[in-house]
């Protein structure tokens, strides 16, 4: 093994030789454990929360592999509609062209060229990360496989009475021309106004007046609401107002909607163009009227003086035409939410369209069930509570987008209107008899992204045939996913699924929290704060960071502030931390948190971690080279029974955590055998042993079967989490261990059994231990050089403790670097002494002779003299009532634990003077 670890070394050489050698395919034995990747956009490229995930998914399928079971991790991206759509127009606009003068069939075309070429950066990406999916199965929603299930499912429910196309209020992109989903929706607080309206009574018998954050929408009034307990206006409930700048009448009408405390307590009713109000509308009759056009401005069915205007200019007019005629009662600032497209950026109206639409109740009922009777199990459970919430007050799903990459919605139109769902036109005009020269068009419209992704469980197993992967890994068996799709692709799979497939598509529900920056700020590209998960992997250097963090930015200000953070948190830019340092420290903050935040500082901490394991590795492979390993006369000694205990317990708490999806815990467990027990302190027990003369061989043989046993198994127990440099290490290993496979993946899991802990001998090892560490203490406070080697006496030792003294003094000796170790006679009197307890036992280390203690007083008192300085800043800086009152809390709170931390650390160092000064002559 070299001297020191290079994962770049290493990691692309050993994914490359998996994937070559079909490592990562179902063995075709073993029970059925399978996963489905959430198919990341097609156009995406890995982000933290990609390779969180991700790392969740191939621990939990190398885990199940190495476990014996027959593991499916199913690859696939998904062909993100409107994002892919954008990107393709895009370059076409570069060009000088656009879509449309390229026409439909020659634009898709130049999409599937531009995903051949393009469209596999993220599927890259994974390798990086190594990711074991079966690459051999990798799916892309728009195959023709793919294609053929979502055109099978959108005709059978259209058959029942499932899919209807209707006029309803959708999510209206103005820019790109489409219906969008609320996850593509993003609502921000921004700064508007309160208009506050006064609308005549028809029988000029006063007003009423409406507070609005959108004046352009009133031409679409058709009613004012107030709540019918409302005593300021129960009279007028039935009385017909006169809607001002039109010649309509429209009534003022009862519901407990209204917010009385909001405004005037009247709200003008807008059903083409509110969701509550189109609620509202649909209880009370309405009519609809919708005032806008496909490109948000003003159409027809306003006055002639706002035709074609655009929203916010005709904001702007009806304003001030309503000022003109004194109806302006007053405006206020109001900040709102206003909803925008997650890829124009432009402000999404509600507008009412024609759109299919899936009937959600009938799938809905026994997708509820399915979670309440067990079927599915969230994990954590309280997730379940979100489900119903959303379940149980589910909407019809509008499944139409106005787009053209996409699945085309197999529905044709006949010259007089009527509507044909079919596989495919011949299809169509078979079953319906329509003559060969009836002219027929197909519906302009795709399908929604996420109806596609709705199939993913078992449209990627061949549905709807019955494949044998179909029938052997359905159900799969947990969805790892964040609690942001939950509403949008979790519900939709658990109601197609049981749909078609008569069972629901996942056992479990692993919901993950999300990923954010080490302050808890959700990270983005306008913060600054974005990590490429790559860039964890590989390094970059300070002038590549700031280029990439600042790139695109239209604002020069901003741009300015973040290459500022930037260069103060990476001075020196972001160091090559490797892959396995990565994927442990998202182990190891995968809790049951909502929020995830992630510190550069744990990922340096898990690459000394992973340093920590390839030095201890050399160590054993030197100790045991040339060495007889094989089976023969062993003498285990305390040390190597206790390494083995201890391994199991580590084992058993891995385990644990897998199954509990607490990887958090799985890690800390292996961590800290790893690092503490068997680095720290096994290997240096070993040393006693193996450097000793007066230990037997089989004393010997023992231990060095120990140690590449240990070694052996920690490596296949961390492999799942870290399987780069457990693959390298166990190659070298695992011969001298009795293990020839051909790779770690497909060894099995270390197992333990009943008889693998003995708790007394790690009680046993424990006391040696702590009586190691009592004295390392003593060391470390009278600052003696590690190499003095000094004497330690025993005062209260009880038989016990001096049966454990005499089995362990090798340890005890060369651990501590010890000389004699004796107990006091009975009445001899205790020296000046360091003191450290063990239980009742009292060890004393004899000052005299030992340390010069003039030179350790002048050293004890120079620390106590700064101390005391500090001290004494600190508690007035405390004592400023302008800086407790203007200091944030965090960082007042700081400065009190910094004056405890003072004054326990005088009290030790003043403890350590007193006892020094007894050593001097004078007392």
């Amino acid at each position: 093994m070299d001297k020191t670890y290079s994962p770049r070394d290493i990691e692309q050489r050993l994914y490359e030789r998996w994937e070559a050698e079909g490592r990562f395919r179902p063995r075709g034995s073993g029970a059925a454990y399978a996963i489905v990747i959430p198919p990341p956009n097609v156009t995406g490229t890995l982000h933290m929360g990609h390779a969180f995930q991700d790392t969740i998914m191939d621990a939990l399928t190398r885990y199940h592999r190495m476990c014996g079971d027959d593991t499916l991790w199913q690859p696939g991206t998904d062909h993100a509609g409107i994002a892919t759509q954008m990107v393709v127009e895009r370059q076409l606009n570069a060009e000088g062209k656009n879509r449309h003068e390229l026409g439909r069939d020659a634009f898709i075309a130049r999409v599937w060229r531009w995903k051949e070429e393009s469209g596999g950066t993220i599927a890259r990406q994974m390798r990086r990360l190594g990711a074991s999916v079966d690459w051999s199965r990798d799916r892309f929603t728009m195959d023709d496989g793919l294609s053929q299930a979502v055109t099978e499912t959108f005709v059978r429910l259209h058959e029942e009475g499932l899919i209807y196309r209707g006029k309803r209020l959708v999510n209206w992109d103005p820019v790109l021309h489409t219906a969008l989903s609320d996850l593509e929706v993003l609502s921000t607080e921004e700064a508007g106004h309160l208009w506050h309206l006064r609308y005549p009574l028809a029988d000029g018998e006063g007003s009423l007046t409406v507070a609005t954050t959108r004046p352009e929408t009133m031409l679409g009034d058709t009613a004012v609401a107030v709540h019918p307990d409302d005593e300021r206006y129960r009279h007028l409930i039935g009385r017909r107002l006169r809607l001002p700048l039109t010649e309509r009448e429209i009534p003022i009408i009862a519901d407990e909607y209204v917010d009385r405390a909001f405004g005037s307590g009247c709200v003008k009713i807008t059903p083409a163009h509110d969701f509550n109000d189109y609620e509202l509308g649909l209880r009370h009759g309405l009519p609809l009227i919708n005032v806008l056009d496909a490109n948000a401005a003003l159409n027809d069915a306003v006055p002639a003086a706002y035709r074609g205007l655009d929203r916010f200019e005709a904001r702007r007019r009806v304003v001030a035409d309503l000022e003109a005629l004194g109806l302006v009662d007053k405006i206020e600032p109001h900040k709102l939410m206003v909803p925008r497209g997650d890829r124009s950026n432009a402000v999404v109206e509600p507008w009412l369209t024609d759109q299919w639409y899936v009937r959600i109740a009938p799938l809905a009922a026994p997708a509820i069930a399915a979670v309440e009777s067990g079927r599915i199990r969230f994990v954590p459970e309280n997730w379940d509570r979100t489900y119903f919430e959303w379940m149980r007050n589910i909407k019809d799903w509008c499944i139409s987008r106005q787009l053209w990459w996409g699945h085309r919605i197999p529905a044709w139109y006949g010259p007089d209107g009527s509507i044909y769902v079919g596989r495919s036109e011949a299809e169509v005009r078979a079953r319906h008899s329509l003559p060969p020269g009836m002219a027929l068009r197909q519906d302009e419209d795709v399908l929604d992204t996420w109806f596609s992704s709705a199939l993913w469980p078992f449209s990627t197993l061949g549905w709807p045939a019955r494949t044998p992967e179909l029938t052997k890994f359905y159900p799969t068996s947990v969805l790892v996913t964040g609690f942001d799709i939950i509403f949008f692709w979790v519900a939709r799979m658990i109601m197609l699924g049981l749909k078609f497939m008569g069972d629901v598509p996942f056992r479990e529900v692993y919901v993950h929290g999300l990923i954010r920056d080490a302050e808890g700020q959700k990270m983005s590209k306008s913060k600054g704060n974005v990590l490429d998960p790559l860039d964890l992997i590989d390094g970059i250097d300070l002038e590549a960071l700031v280029a990439k963090r600042t790139s695109g930015m239209m604002q020069p200000h901003l741009a300015r502030n973040i290459e500022k953070a930037t260069r103060k948190q990476f001075p020196e830019g972001i160091a090559a931390y490797g892959t396995d340092a990565l994927r442990f420290t998202f182990a190891s903050l995968a809790t049951l948190s909502r929020d995830i935040r992630f510190d550069v500082g744990r990922i340096e901490g898990y690459r000394n971690f992973c340093n920590k394991l390839w030095n201890g590795a050399r160590f054993v492979l030197l100790s045991v080279e040339g060495q007889d390993l094989g089976p023969g006369e062993e003498q285990p000694s305390l040390a190597d029974r206790w390494v083995r205990s201890r391994l199991a317990a580590a084992l058993d708490g891995a385990r644990a955590g897998f199954a509990a999806y607490r990887f958090d815990l799985a890690s800390q467990a292996l961590y800290e055998f790893t690092w503490y027990e068997f680095c720290d302190w096994y290997l240096e027990l070993s040393k006693a042993v193996l450097q000793s003369e007066s230990t037997s061989a089989a004393e010997k043989r023992a231990t060095r079967r120990t140690l590449v046993g240990t070694l052996e198994a920690l490596l296949r127990a961390l492999h799942p989490l870290m399987p780069f440099i457990t693959e390298e290490i166990w190659q070298r290993a695992a011969p001298l261990a009795g293990r020839h496979g051909p790779t770690i993946m497909l060894e099995p899991w270390p197992a333990t059994d009943g008889g693998a802990r003995d708790a007394a001998v790690e009680a046993e090892m424990r006391w040696l231990m702590d009586f190691i560490l009592a004295v390392r203490q003593i060391r470390g406070e009278m600052d003696i050089a590690p190499s003095r080697r000094f004497d330690v006496l025993l005062a209260q030792a009880a038989p016990d403790d001096l049966a454990r003294i005499g089995r362990g003094r090798h340890w005890l000796e060369r651990l501590a670097n010890l000389g004699e170790i004796r107990a006091l006679a009975p009445g001899e009197p205790e020296p000046e002494s360091a003191v450290a307890l063990l239980g009742e036992l009292k060890l004393l280390v004899p000052m005299a002779g030992l340390i010069d203690v003039a030179a350790e007083a002048a050293r004890l008192e120079k620390r106590i003299a700064r101390l005391r300085q500090d001290l004494a800043k600190t508690e007035a800086k405390l004592g400023n009532a302008n800086f407790v009152a203007n200091a944030p809390p965090a960082v007042v709170e700081q400065e009190r634990g910094r004056v405890a931390d003072f004054g326990r650390e005088l009290g030790s160092l003043e403890t350590q003077l007193a006892r020094v000064r007894r050593l001097r002559p004078d007392g």
